[in-house]
């Protein structure tokens, strides 16, 4: 990867609908340099996907949960299941497998706090795996962030 393909990336972060006119433009290639060096970062899974990004405040009602979750000791094969469940379910919308106090640090996005408490059911009150797990409650999404700062 070159300074191109990194000033492309960059680009494409903000806006993924430029046209590689625009983009070549901006950055000083050809349109058909640009596409060939697009087609090259999704082939290699540099670029993994192109998707529209929904402002959940903009659809009313829904909530963001922060979970944090200690896990009972009990090696990789509990910790595999429990990363198998979540990334399974649709609710949660991010999972990271944390080094430090806590094993899991897991975003979630709910419809309504009901259904977070039943989320909170479904996966963590019935796991004999989960020791013990916390809920932060988004009171204002102030930033959510998404590009890599290449």
């Amino acid at each position: 990867m070159d300074n191109f393909d990194r000033q492309i990336l960059v680009s494409l972060q903000s806006n993924n609908k430029k046209t590689s006119e625009e983009l070549g433009i901006e950055i000083g290639l050809s349109a058909t340099a640009i596409q060939r060096r697009i087609k090259k970062l999704k082939e290699t899974g540099v670029i993994d996907k192109e998707v529209a990004i929904v402002n959940a405040s903009q659809l009313g009602g829904f909530v963001t949960v922060v979970v944090e979750i200690v896990m009972v000791k009990g090696g990789a094969s509990v910790i595999d299941r429990f990363k198998n469940k979540v990334t399974n379910h649709p609710e949660v919308q991010q999972c990271y497998y944390v080094a430090g106090e806590k094993d899991f640090v897991l975003i979630v996005t709910a419809a309504s706090m009901q259904r977070y408490e039943e989320i909170t059911r479904e996966l963590f009150l019935d796991d004999d795996s989960i020791l013990k797990f916390t809920s932060n409650v988004a009171m204002q999404s102030v930033k959510v962030g998404l590009s890599i700062p290449i």
